[in-house]
């Protein structure tokens, strides 16, 4: 078993920034593909960003293009979401993920965590 615990969320002026962090243990964080998806009220979940296993190749949905970075530490078995020029669309539960490969299914992805609130005030 994975266990993924999110943490960064919280309240936000538009055009403010946030740092999300998902704290991954139980196996070996290097060997997975990392992911964040968001589900706004009334939504689906929808793909955020994706990061490959050595973090060689990421992934962004268009509307976070330029603003969001995904990264990893494979060292401390973390994954970063950095949230730059937030707006209130941005507004929504996020979500870290781990799977064996970079898909914007969220059926695909085999580990959850629970989720952190990100609110953006306009």
């Amino acid at each position: 078993q994975v266990q993924l615990v999110e943490s960064g969320g919280g309240l936000v002026q538009a055009g403010g920034s946030l740092r999300l962090s998902c704290a991954v243990s139980g196996r070996t964080f290097s060997n997975y593909a990392m992911g964040w998806f968001r589900q706004a009220p009334g939504k689906e979940r929808e793909f955020v960003a994706a990061i490959r296993w050595n973090g060689g190749s990421t992934d962004y949905t268009d509307s976070v293009k330029g603003r969001f970075t995904i990264s990893r530490d494979n060292a401390k078995n973390t994954l970063y979401l950095q949230m730059n020029s937030l707006n209130s669309e941005d507004t929504a539960v996020y979500y870290c993920a781990a799977g064996r490969t970079i898909t914007a299914s969220s059926y695909a992805w085999n580990y959850w965590g629970q989720g952190t609130q990100v609110t953006v005030s306009s």
